[in-house]
Protein backbone atom coordinates (compact mmCIF):
# COMPACT_ATOMS: atom_id res chain seq x y z
CA UNK A 1 0.00 0.00 0.00
CA UNK A 2 1.07 3.49 -1.29
CA UNK A 3 0.25 6.30 0.98
CA UNK A 4 1.27 10.14 -0.05
CA UNK A 5 1.48 12.38 3.26
CA UNK A 6 1.22 16.13 2.80
CA UNK A 7 1.56 19.25 4.49
CA UNK A 8 -0.15 21.79 2.26
CA UNK A 9 -0.91 25.28 1.94
CA UNK A 10 0.93 26.46 5.45
CA UNK A 11 4.44 27.22 6.05
CA UNK A 12 6.97 24.37 5.56
CA UNK A 13 4.79 22.59 3.06
CA UNK A 14 6.28 19.07 2.67
CA UNK A 15 4.96 15.76 1.36
CA UNK A 16 6.09 11.50 2.55
CA UNK A 17 5.60 8.56 1.25
CA UNK A 18 4.98 5.51 2.99
CA UNK A 19 4.78 2.25 1.63
CA UNK A 20 2.98 -0.86 3.22
CA UNK A 21 3.77 0.85 7.14
CA UNK A 22 7.79 2.15 6.53
CA UNK A 23 8.82 5.44 5.71
CA UNK A 24 10.64 5.63 2.45
CA UNK A 25 11.10 9.30 1.34
CA UNK A 26 10.62 12.93 3.03
CA UNK A 27 11.66 16.09 2.20
CA UNK A 28 10.16 20.11 2.47
CA UNK A 29 9.23 21.65 -0.27
CA UNK A 30 11.64 25.03 0.48
CA UNK A 31 14.57 22.78 -0.18
CA UNK A 32 13.74 22.47 -3.74
CA UNK A 33 11.52 26.01 -4.00
CA UNK A 34 14.99 27.55 -2.56
CA UNK A 35 12.60 29.99 -0.23
CA UNK A 36 12.58 29.72 3.28
CA UNK A 37 9.73 27.85 4.97
CA UNK A 38 7.89 27.52 1.35
CA UNK A 39 4.31 27.72 1.77
CA UNK A 40 1.88 26.18 -0.55
CA UNK A 41 1.30 23.11 -2.67
CA UNK A 42 4.75 20.75 -1.91
CA UNK A 43 4.66 19.45 -6.10
CA UNK A 44 8.51 18.94 -5.87
CA UNK A 45 8.45 17.42 -2.78
CA UNK A 46 5.81 14.73 -3.98
CA UNK A 47 7.96 14.50 -7.22
CA UNK A 48 10.96 13.76 -5.24
CA UNK A 49 9.59 11.02 -3.03
CA UNK A 50 8.15 9.16 -5.90
CA UNK A 51 11.23 9.27 -7.80
CA UNK A 52 13.27 7.89 -4.64
CA UNK A 53 10.51 5.14 -4.41
CA UNK A 54 10.52 4.41 -8.34
CA UNK A 55 6.05 4.82 -8.12
CA UNK A 56 4.34 6.55 -10.11
CA UNK A 57 1.20 8.57 -9.05
CA UNK A 58 -1.04 5.74 -10.52
CA UNK A 59 0.30 3.31 -7.93
CA UNK A 60 -0.76 5.63 -4.85
CA UNK A 61 -3.50 4.48 -3.20
CA UNK A 62 -3.74 6.90 -0.64
CA UNK A 63 -3.65 10.66 -0.05
CA UNK A 64 -3.46 11.81 3.17
CA UNK A 65 -3.14 16.00 4.29
CA UNK A 66 -2.63 17.19 7.56
CA UNK A 67 -6.02 19.35 7.79
CA UNK A 68 -10.19 19.08 7.63
CA UNK A 69 -12.06 21.37 7.16
CA UNK A 70 -14.98 19.81 8.83
CA UNK A 71 -12.94 19.51 12.12
CA UNK A 72 -14.36 21.91 15.24
CA UNK A 73 -17.27 22.76 13.21
CA UNK A 74 -19.54 23.63 15.96
CA UNK A 75 -16.13 25.61 18.09
CA UNK A 76 -16.11 27.58 14.96
CA UNK A 77 -19.74 28.42 14.42
CA UNK A 78 -19.92 29.04 18.20
CA UNK A 79 -17.17 31.60 18.17
CA UNK A 80 -18.33 33.30 14.86
CA UNK A 81 -22.13 33.85 16.63
CA UNK A 82 -21.18 34.83 19.86
CA UNK A 83 -17.85 37.38 19.02
CA UNK A 84 -18.61 38.40 15.50
CA UNK A 85 -14.79 38.89 14.17
CA UNK A 86 -14.19 41.31 11.16
CA UNK A 87 -15.99 40.09 8.22
CA UNK A 88 -12.88 40.06 5.92
CA UNK A 89 -10.92 37.66 8.82
CA UNK A 90 -14.32 35.16 8.36
CA UNK A 91 -13.91 35.08 4.45
CA UNK A 92 -10.36 34.95 4.44
CA UNK A 93 -10.68 31.32 6.23
CA UNK A 94 -13.58 30.54 4.10
CA UNK A 95 -10.80 31.20 0.99
CA UNK A 96 -8.17 29.44 2.39
CA UNK A 97 -10.49 26.54 3.42
CA UNK A 98 -11.54 26.29 -0.04
CA UNK A 99 -7.88 26.17 -1.56
CA UNK A 100 -7.22 23.96 0.78
CA UNK A 101 -9.56 21.49 -0.68
CA UNK A 102 -8.55 21.24 -4.37
CA UNK A 103 -5.86 18.68 -3.67
CA UNK A 104 -6.76 16.76 -7.06
CA UNK A 105 -6.61 19.31 -9.17
CA UNK A 106 -3.28 20.34 -6.97
CA UNK A 107 -1.89 16.83 -8.72
CA UNK A 108 -3.25 17.58 -11.88
CA UNK A 109 -1.58 20.57 -12.35
CA UNK A 110 1.68 19.50 -11.41
CA UNK A 111 1.07 15.90 -13.10
CA UNK A 112 -0.34 16.00 -15.83
CA UNK A 113 0.95 13.33 -17.58
CA UNK A 114 -0.18 11.33 -14.45
CA UNK A 115 -3.44 10.28 -13.17
CA UNK A 116 -4.40 10.00 -9.47
CA UNK A 117 -7.38 7.11 -8.93
CA UNK A 118 -6.83 6.65 -4.84
CA UNK A 119 -9.21 8.44 -2.35
CA UNK A 120 -7.91 11.53 -0.61
CA UNK A 121 -7.92 11.42 3.39
CA UNK A 122 -8.31 14.90 5.67
CA UNK A 123 -6.74 14.33 9.00
CA UNK A 124 -7.17 16.82 11.72
CA UNK A 125 -4.26 18.99 12.01
CA UNK A 126 -3.37 18.40 15.77
CA UNK A 127 -4.18 14.10 15.12
CA UNK A 128 -1.49 14.69 12.37
CA UNK A 129 0.42 16.25 14.82
CA UNK A 130 0.18 13.83 17.44
CA UNK A 131 0.46 10.72 15.11
CA UNK A 132 3.76 11.98 13.39
CA UNK A 133 5.16 11.97 17.25
CA UNK A 134 3.70 8.21 18.31
CA UNK A 135 3.14 6.41 15.71
CA UNK A 136 6.78 6.75 14.65
CA UNK A 137 8.35 6.30 18.26
CA UNK A 138 9.41 3.53 20.35
CA UNK A 139 6.91 3.27 22.66
CA UNK A 140 3.80 1.03 22.52
CA UNK A 141 1.68 3.51 25.82
CA UNK A 142 2.36 7.63 25.76
CA UNK A 143 0.74 10.62 26.84
CA UNK A 144 0.56 12.70 23.91
CA UNK A 145 1.09 16.12 23.24
CA UNK A 146 0.66 18.62 20.56
CA UNK A 147 1.20 22.83 20.53
CA UNK A 148 1.55 25.45 17.81
CA UNK A 149 -0.25 28.32 17.03
CA UNK A 150 -3.14 27.33 14.81
CA UNK A 151 -4.41 24.39 12.70
CA UNK A 152 -8.13 23.34 12.36
CA UNK A 153 -9.32 26.01 14.79
CA UNK A 154 -7.34 24.26 17.68
CA UNK A 155 -3.99 25.22 19.19
CA UNK A 156 -3.26 22.17 21.29
CA UNK A 157 -4.72 18.44 22.05
CA UNK A 158 -3.74 16.23 24.04
CA UNK A 159 -4.26 12.54 25.08
CA UNK A 160 -3.16 9.37 25.32
CA UNK A 161 -1.56 6.63 22.30
CA UNK A 162 -1.86 2.77 22.95
CA UNK A 163 -0.64 0.61 20.28
CA UNK A 164 -2.04 1.74 16.94
CA UNK A 165 -4.50 4.17 18.43
CA UNK A 166 -4.66 7.35 19.66
CA UNK A 167 -7.25 8.78 21.89
CA UNK A 168 -7.82 12.46 21.84
CA UNK A 169 -8.51 14.26 25.27
CA UNK A 170 -9.18 17.33 25.04
CA UNK A 171 -7.94 20.44 23.01
CA UNK A 172 -7.00 24.28 22.85
CA UNK A 173 -8.97 26.19 20.38
CA UNK A 174 -8.80 29.07 19.20
CA UNK A 175 -7.86 32.29 19.43
CA UNK A 176 -5.98 30.94 22.97
CA UNK A 177 -2.47 29.88 21.68
CA UNK A 178 0.81 29.15 23.67
CA UNK A 179 2.04 29.27 20.07
CA UNK A 180 0.33 32.97 18.83
CA UNK A 181 1.64 34.08 22.37
CA UNK A 182 5.21 33.66 21.48
CA UNK A 183 4.71 34.72 17.79
CA UNK A 184 3.15 37.68 19.09
CA UNK A 185 5.61 38.69 21.98
CA UNK A 186 8.98 37.67 19.14
CA UNK A 187 6.98 40.25 16.60
CA UNK A 188 7.50 42.92 19.32
CA UNK A 189 10.45 41.94 19.97
CA UNK A 190 11.84 43.16 16.22
CA UNK A 191 12.10 39.74 15.09
CA UNK A 192 8.82 39.73 12.41
CA UNK A 193 9.62 37.07 9.79
CA UNK A 194 8.14 33.87 9.97
CA UNK A 195 10.20 30.90 12.13
CA UNK A 196 12.05 33.66 13.92
CA UNK A 197 11.03 32.47 17.40
CA UNK A 198 14.00 30.77 17.54
CA UNK A 199 16.29 33.90 17.84
CA UNK A 200 13.85 34.66 21.06
CA UNK A 201 15.23 31.21 22.49
CA UNK A 202 18.79 32.22 22.01
CA UNK A 203 18.23 35.71 23.51
CA UNK A 204 16.60 34.81 26.42
CA UNK A 205 19.49 33.34 28.22
CA UNK A 206 21.18 36.91 28.30
CA UNK A 207 18.27 38.13 30.03
CA UNK A 208 16.00 37.55 33.20
CA UNK A 209 12.80 36.65 33.99
CA UNK A 210 12.14 40.35 35.69
CA UNK A 211 8.43 40.78 33.72
CA UNK A 212 7.21 37.17 34.29
CA UNK A 213 4.33 38.99 36.52
CA UNK A 214 3.74 40.87 33.28
CA UNK A 215 3.44 38.01 31.20
CA UNK A 216 1.51 36.32 33.68
CA UNK A 217 -1.37 38.93 32.52
CA UNK A 218 -1.04 37.81 28.98
CA UNK A 219 -1.07 33.68 29.41
CA UNK A 220 -3.39 32.60 32.35
CA UNK A 221 -3.45 28.96 33.58
CA UNK A 222 -5.97 27.06 34.30
CA UNK A 223 -7.26 24.07 36.62
CA UNK A 224 -7.78 21.45 34.22
CA UNK A 225 -3.56 22.06 32.79
CA UNK A 226 -4.73 23.77 29.89
CA UNK A 227 -3.72 27.64 29.43
CA UNK A 228 -5.67 30.91 28.10
CA UNK A 229 -4.81 34.29 26.45
CA UNK A 230 -5.96 37.83 28.10
CA UNK A 231 -6.66 38.81 24.41
CA UNK A 232 -6.71 42.46 25.44
CA UNK A 233 -3.01 41.66 24.08
CA UNK A 234 -3.79 40.62 20.76
CA UNK A 235 -5.56 41.12 17.38
CA UNK A 236 -5.90 37.74 15.91
CA UNK A 237 -9.86 36.96 17.48
CA UNK A 238 -10.97 40.35 16.09
CA UNK A 239 -9.50 41.63 12.77
CA UNK A 240 -8.23 40.63 9.78
CA UNK A 241 -4.26 39.63 10.34
CA UNK A 242 -2.40 39.63 6.84
CA UNK A 243 -1.46 35.91 6.27
CA UNK A 244 0.41 34.83 2.95
CA UNK A 245 0.42 31.06 2.58
CA UNK A 246 0.26 30.99 -1.17
CA UNK A 247 3.60 29.37 -3.08
CA UNK A 248 6.54 31.33 -1.29
CA UNK A 249 7.52 32.77 1.95
CA UNK A 250 4.89 32.92 4.62
CA UNK A 251 4.50 36.21 6.08
CA UNK A 252 2.19 36.53 9.23
CA UNK A 253 1.11 40.37 10.10
CA UNK A 254 1.16 41.93 13.40
CA UNK A 255 -0.47 39.92 15.92
CA UNK A 256 -0.25 42.25 18.89
CA UNK A 257 -2.31 45.04 19.86
CA UNK A 258 -1.59 48.01 21.47
CA UNK A 259 -2.21 47.33 24.54
CA UNK A 260 0.45 44.89 24.80
CA UNK A 261 2.88 48.16 24.18
CA UNK A 262 1.34 49.82 26.86
CA UNK A 263 2.11 46.97 29.28
CA UNK A 264 5.40 46.56 27.89
CA UNK A 265 6.71 49.75 26.56
CA UNK A 266 7.29 50.35 22.38
CA UNK A 267 7.86 47.77 20.43
CA UNK A 268 11.39 46.87 19.28
CA UNK A 269 12.00 48.09 15.39
CA UNK A 270 13.86 45.24 13.32
CA UNK A 271 17.51 45.76 13.52
CA UNK A 272 16.86 48.22 16.47
CA UNK A 273 19.37 48.52 19.50
CA UNK A 274 18.60 44.60 21.51
CA UNK A 275 18.84 46.62 25.18
CA UNK A 276 19.30 44.68 28.15
CA UNK A 277 15.55 45.00 28.69
CA UNK A 278 14.71 43.14 25.51
CA UNK A 279 16.94 40.34 26.95
CA UNK A 280 14.86 40.15 29.64
CA UNK A 281 11.55 40.20 28.01
CA UNK A 282 13.07 37.06 25.68
CA UNK A 283 14.00 35.39 28.79
CA UNK A 284 10.29 36.17 30.57
CA UNK A 285 8.52 35.23 27.63
CA UNK A 286 10.39 31.84 27.85
CA UNK A 287 9.65 31.46 31.20
CA UNK A 288 6.01 31.95 30.85
CA UNK A 289 5.80 29.65 28.05
CA UNK A 290 8.08 26.85 30.42
CA UNK A 291 5.76 27.36 32.47
CA UNK A 292 1.99 27.07 31.04
CA UNK A 293 3.92 23.57 28.95
CA UNK A 294 5.04 22.00 32.36
CA UNK A 295 1.59 22.58 33.99
CA UNK A 296 0.24 21.08 31.06
CA UNK A 297 2.51 18.24 31.11
CA UNK A 298 2.47 17.57 35.28
CA UNK A 299 -1.37 17.80 35.30
CA UNK A 300 -1.35 14.83 32.51
CA UNK A 301 1.35 12.83 34.03
CA UNK A 302 -0.89 13.12 36.99
CA UNK A 303 -3.81 12.28 35.42
CA UNK A 304 -2.43 8.86 33.67
CA UNK A 305 1.07 8.24 35.56
CA UNK A 306 2.28 6.63 32.18
CA UNK A 307 6.40 7.48 32.07
CA UNK A 308 6.63 8.34 28.01
CA UNK A 309 5.36 11.04 26.24
CA UNK A 310 5.26 11.92 22.65
CA UNK A 311 5.56 15.52 21.22
CA UNK A 312 4.40 17.75 18.28
CA UNK A 313 3.67 20.72 16.80
CA UNK A 314 5.62 23.86 16.27
CA UNK A 315 6.20 24.38 19.98
CA UNK A 316 7.90 21.16 20.40
CA UNK A 317 10.49 22.89 18.41
CA UNK A 318 11.24 24.36 21.44
CA UNK A 319 14.50 22.84 22.56
CA UNK A 320 15.20 24.97 25.53
CA UNK A 321 11.68 23.51 27.55
CA UNK A 322 12.32 20.44 25.91
CA UNK A 323 15.75 20.00 27.52
CA UNK A 324 14.15 20.84 30.71
CA UNK A 325 11.25 18.18 30.84
CA UNK A 326 12.71 15.85 33.29
CA UNK A 327 14.16 18.63 35.84
CA UNK A 328 10.49 19.37 35.58
CA UNK A 329 8.20 16.81 35.06
CA UNK A 330 7.64 13.06 36.41
CA UNK A 331 8.44 11.61 32.90
CA UNK A 332 11.21 9.28 31.90
CA UNK A 333 11.41 9.09 28.40
CA UNK A 334 10.74 11.68 25.35
CA UNK A 335 10.08 11.47 21.81
CA UNK A 336 9.86 13.97 19.32
CA UNK A 337 10.78 13.24 15.57
CA UNK A 338 12.70 15.80 13.66
CA UNK A 339 10.45 17.82 11.94
CA UNK A 340 8.05 18.43 14.94
CA UNK A 341 6.41 21.45 13.75
CA UNK A 342 3.85 21.53 10.61
CA UNK A 343 6.61 19.80 8.13
CA UNK A 344 6.01 16.41 10.09
CA UNK A 345 2.07 17.03 9.62
CA UNK A 346 2.59 14.87 6.42
CA UNK A 347 4.50 11.65 8.57
CA UNK A 348 1.63 11.72 10.62
CA UNK A 349 -0.99 12.02 8.70
CA UNK A 350 0.14 9.16 6.34
CA UNK A 351 0.45 6.69 9.28
CA UNK A 352 -2.85 7.92 10.66
CA UNK A 353 -4.36 7.02 7.48
CA UNK A 354 -2.06 3.28 7.19
CA UNK A 355 -3.57 2.53 10.42
CA UNK A 356 -7.01 3.51 10.38
CA UNK A 357 -6.62 1.12 7.20
CA UNK A 358 -5.73 -1.41 9.61
CA UNK A 359 -1.97 -1.56 9.33
CA UNK A 360 0.41 -2.47 11.96
CA UNK A 361 3.11 -0.77 13.76
CA UNK A 362 6.49 -1.73 13.11
CA UNK A 363 8.13 1.11 11.71
CA UNK A 364 10.30 3.35 14.16
CA UNK A 365 12.20 6.39 12.76
CA UNK A 366 15.66 6.50 14.63
CA UNK A 367 17.00 8.93 12.07
CA UNK A 368 16.03 11.80 9.72
CA UNK A 369 18.26 10.91 6.47
CA UNK A 370 15.03 10.90 4.11
CA UNK A 371 15.59 12.89 1.41
CA UNK A 372 17.63 13.12 -1.91
CA UNK A 373 21.25 11.63 -2.28
CA UNK A 374 23.43 12.06 -4.93
CA UNK A 375 26.50 9.45 -5.74
CA UNK A 376 30.40 10.58 -6.58
CA UNK A 377 29.91 10.70 -10.00
CA UNK A 378 27.08 13.81 -10.23
CA UNK A 379 29.28 15.15 -8.14
CA UNK A 380 32.89 14.66 -10.38
CA UNK A 381 30.53 16.06 -13.30
CA UNK A 382 29.63 19.09 -11.27
CA UNK A 383 33.07 19.56 -10.54
CA UNK A 384 34.35 19.26 -14.10
CA UNK A 385 31.61 21.56 -14.85
CA UNK A 386 32.99 23.90 -12.79
CA UNK A 387 36.59 23.69 -12.55
CA UNK A 388 37.43 26.99 -13.76
CA UNK A 389 35.62 28.64 -11.10
CA UNK A 390 37.52 26.73 -8.25
CA UNK A 391 41.13 27.30 -9.78
CA UNK A 392 40.15 30.70 -10.07
CA UNK A 393 39.82 30.23 -5.90
CA UNK A 394 42.61 28.45 -5.59
CA UNK A 395 41.31 25.12 -5.02
CA UNK A 396 42.37 21.87 -4.97
CA UNK A 397 40.29 18.63 -5.50
CA UNK A 398 41.00 15.01 -4.07
CA UNK A 399 38.95 11.79 -4.69
CA UNK A 400 39.21 9.87 -1.31
CA UNK A 401 37.55 6.31 -1.41
CA UNK A 402 38.92 5.25 1.86
CA UNK A 403 36.21 6.40 4.32
CA UNK A 404 38.88 6.60 7.41
CA UNK A 405 41.35 8.45 5.24
CA UNK A 406 38.52 10.92 4.33
CA UNK A 407 37.04 11.40 7.93
CA UNK A 408 40.92 11.91 9.25
CA UNK A 409 41.91 14.51 6.32
CA UNK A 410 38.50 16.44 7.62
CA UNK A 411 38.92 15.83 11.42
CA UNK A 412 41.98 17.47 10.70
CA UNK A 413 41.20 20.17 8.85
CA UNK A 414 38.57 21.20 11.43
CA UNK A 415 41.50 20.84 14.28
CA UNK A 416 43.46 23.72 12.32
CA UNK A 417 40.18 25.84 13.04
CA UNK A 418 39.14 25.53 8.90
CA UNK A 419 35.09 25.97 8.28
CA UNK A 420 34.13 22.35 6.83
CA UNK A 421 31.24 22.12 4.45
CA UNK A 422 30.17 18.64 5.01
CA UNK A 423 27.91 16.98 2.41
CA UNK A 424 26.75 13.17 2.71
CA UNK A 425 24.29 10.95 1.59
CA UNK A 426 20.70 11.33 1.95
CA UNK A 427 19.04 14.96 3.44
CA UNK A 428 17.88 15.46 6.85
CA UNK A 429 14.11 15.48 7.16
CA UNK A 430 12.87 18.50 9.43
CA UNK A 431 15.03 21.99 9.80
CA UNK A 432 17.87 20.60 11.54
CA UNK A 433 21.42 19.91 10.11
CA UNK A 434 21.77 16.44 11.68
CA UNK A 435 25.62 15.62 9.97
CA UNK A 436 24.77 15.25 6.32
CA UNK A 437 24.13 18.88 5.23
CA UNK A 438 26.46 20.56 7.64
CA UNK A 439 28.67 23.11 8.22
CA UNK A 440 31.65 22.17 10.80
CA UNK A 441 33.80 23.52 13.09
CA UNK A 442 36.46 23.24 16.10
CA UNK A 443 34.19 23.58 19.12
CA UNK A 444 37.48 24.14 21.32
CA UNK A 445 37.92 27.62 19.47
CA UNK A 446 36.36 30.31 21.45
CA UNK A 447 36.62 32.56 18.41
CA UNK A 448 35.01 29.76 16.17
CA UNK A 449 31.22 31.52 16.28
CA UNK A 450 32.86 34.82 15.34
CA UNK A 451 34.31 33.03 12.55
CA UNK A 452 31.63 31.29 11.21
CA UNK A 453 29.28 34.57 11.38
CA UNK A 454 32.05 36.70 9.66
CA UNK A 455 33.00 33.93 7.06
CA UNK A 456 29.59 32.42 6.52
CA UNK A 457 26.06 32.60 8.46
CA UNK A 458 26.26 36.40 8.85
CA UNK A 459 23.79 36.06 11.79
CA UNK A 460 23.13 37.63 15.24
CA UNK A 461 25.96 36.92 17.35
CA UNK A 462 23.67 36.10 20.58
CA UNK A 463 22.69 32.58 18.41
CA UNK A 464 24.40 29.71 19.89
CA UNK A 465 26.06 26.69 17.37
CA UNK A 466 25.31 23.38 18.21
CA UNK A 467 27.73 20.31 19.34
CA UNK A 468 27.48 16.86 18.02
CA UNK A 469 28.58 14.25 20.33
CA UNK A 470 29.23 10.60 20.33
CA UNK A 471 26.29 8.66 21.81
CA UNK A 472 28.54 6.59 24.33
CA UNK A 473 30.42 10.03 25.55
CA UNK A 474 27.22 12.19 26.12
CA UNK A 475 27.34 11.30 30.03
CA UNK A 476 31.31 12.89 30.54
CA UNK A 477 30.14 15.94 28.89
CA UNK A 478 26.39 16.84 29.86
CA UNK A 479 24.32 16.67 32.37
CA UNK A 480 22.12 13.81 31.02
CA UNK A 481 22.09 10.14 28.83
CA UNK A 482 19.15 10.95 26.80
CA UNK A 483 19.20 10.04 23.18
CA UNK A 484 18.88 13.12 21.39
CA UNK A 485 19.33 12.59 17.49
CA UNK A 486 17.30 15.08 16.50
CA UNK A 487 18.79 18.10 17.94
CA UNK A 488 15.51 19.02 19.89
CA UNK A 489 16.85 18.97 23.53
CA UNK A 490 19.15 21.58 25.33
CA UNK A 491 21.08 20.35 28.32
CA UNK A 492 23.39 21.45 30.20
CA UNK A 493 27.25 21.11 29.47
CA UNK A 494 28.96 19.56 33.19
CA UNK A 495 30.37 22.24 34.13
CA UNK A 496 34.46 21.41 34.05
CA UNK A 497 33.85 20.58 30.43
CA UNK A 498 32.67 24.10 29.50
CA UNK A 499 36.25 25.88 28.82
CA UNK A 500 36.92 22.67 26.92
CA UNK A 501 34.46 23.37 24.21
CA UNK A 502 33.48 27.33 24.65
CA UNK A 503 32.15 27.58 20.80
CA UNK A 504 29.22 25.34 21.68
CA UNK A 505 28.26 26.56 25.31
CA UNK A 506 25.60 28.91 25.58
CA UNK A 507 26.04 31.92 27.77
CA UNK A 508 24.12 29.73 30.51
CA UNK A 509 26.28 26.50 30.24
CA UNK A 510 24.19 25.12 27.69
CA UNK A 511 24.00 23.00 24.43
CA UNK A 512 21.58 22.01 22.22
CA UNK A 513 23.24 18.87 21.22
CA UNK A 514 22.93 16.13 18.66
CA UNK A 515 23.95 12.91 19.78
CA UNK A 516 25.35 10.37 17.08
CA UNK A 517 24.99 7.01 16.81
CA UNK A 518 27.12 3.97 14.79
CA UNK A 519 24.47 2.53 13.35
CA UNK A 520 22.11 5.68 12.07
CA UNK A 521 25.06 7.38 10.42
CA UNK A 522 28.48 5.72 10.22
CA UNK A 523 30.28 8.30 8.16
CA UNK A 524 29.65 11.21 10.68
CA UNK A 525 30.12 8.38 13.68
CA UNK A 526 33.61 8.19 12.09
CA UNK A 527 34.62 11.87 11.42
CA UNK A 528 33.62 12.81 14.93
CA UNK A 529 35.70 9.80 16.44
CA UNK A 530 38.56 10.65 13.98
CA UNK A 531 38.76 14.36 15.68
CA UNK A 532 38.20 13.14 19.42
CA UNK A 533 41.57 10.78 18.42
CA UNK A 534 43.12 13.86 17.14
CA UNK A 535 42.06 16.25 20.47
CA UNK A 536 40.79 14.22 23.18
CA UNK A 537 37.48 16.00 22.36
CA UNK A 538 34.39 13.38 21.10
CA UNK A 539 32.50 16.70 20.01
CA UNK A 540 32.70 18.88 16.31
CA UNK A 541 30.02 21.95 16.29
CA UNK A 542 27.39 21.50 13.84
CA UNK A 543 25.75 24.14 12.14
CA UNK A 544 23.55 24.26 8.87
CA UNK A 545 24.70 24.17 5.14
CA UNK A 546 23.64 27.67 4.44
CA UNK A 547 23.63 30.91 4.11
CA UNK A 548 20.40 32.88 4.59
CA UNK A 549 19.01 30.68 2.68
CA UNK A 550 17.36 26.78 3.04
CA UNK A 551 19.94 24.14 4.19
CA UNK A 552 21.60 22.73 0.61
CA UNK A 553 19.79 19.96 -0.92
CA UNK A 554 22.05 19.45 -3.96
CA UNK A 555 25.49 19.25 -4.30
CA UNK A 556 24.97 21.97 -6.40
CA UNK A 557 23.78 24.20 -4.37
CA UNK A 558 26.54 23.60 -1.82
CA UNK A 559 29.59 24.15 -4.76
CA UNK A 560 27.62 27.61 -4.81
CA UNK A 561 27.55 28.38 -0.97
CA UNK A 562 31.46 26.98 -1.16
CA UNK A 563 32.30 29.58 -3.46
CA UNK A 564 30.63 32.60 -2.73
CA UNK A 565 31.36 32.64 0.50
CA UNK A 566 34.90 31.56 2.69
CA UNK A 567 34.47 28.47 4.08
CA UNK A 568 38.06 26.64 3.81
CA UNK A 569 37.37 23.11 2.73
CA UNK A 570 34.14 21.25 1.11
CA UNK A 571 33.88 17.73 1.68
CA UNK A 572 30.99 16.60 -1.14
CA UNK A 573 30.62 12.67 -0.65
CA UNK A 574 33.87 11.01 -1.37
CA UNK A 575 35.40 14.58 -2.81
CA UNK A 576 37.90 16.62 -0.78
CA UNK A 577 38.03 20.24 -2.38
CA UNK A 578 40.05 22.71 -0.63
CA UNK A 579 41.20 26.37 -0.45
CA UNK A 580 44.91 27.42 -0.49
CA UNK A 581 46.40 28.33 2.69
Amino acid sequence: MVILGLNAYHGDSSACLVIDGKLVAAAEEERFRRIKHWAGFPSEAIRYCLAEASVGLADVAHVAINQDAGANLWKKIGFTLAKRPDLGMVMDRIKNKKERANVGEELVRAFPDERFAGELHEVEHHLAHLASAFLVSPFDDAVVVSVDGFGDFASAAWGVGSGSVIRVEDKVYFPHSLGIFYQALTQWLGFPHYGDEYKVMGLAPYGAPKFLAEMRRIVQLQDDGSFRLNLDYFRHHKEKIDYEWGNGEPRVGELFADNLCKLLGPARSMGGELTQYHKDIARSVQAMYEEAFFHLLNTLHKRHGLENLALAGGCAMNSVANGKIYRNTPFKKIYIQSAAGDAGGAIGAAFAVWHKLGGKRGFVMDHAYWGPKFDNDVIRDLLDANDEKLVAQGCQREFIDDENTLCARTAKAISEGKVIGWFQGRMEWGPRALGNRSILGDPRRADMKDILNLKIKRRESFRPFAPSILRESVTEWFETDDDVPFMMQVYQIREGRRPLIPAVTHVDGSGRLQTVSRDTNPRYYRLIEAFDELTGVPVVLNTSFNENEPVVCRPEEALDCFLRTRMDVLVLGDWFIQRAA
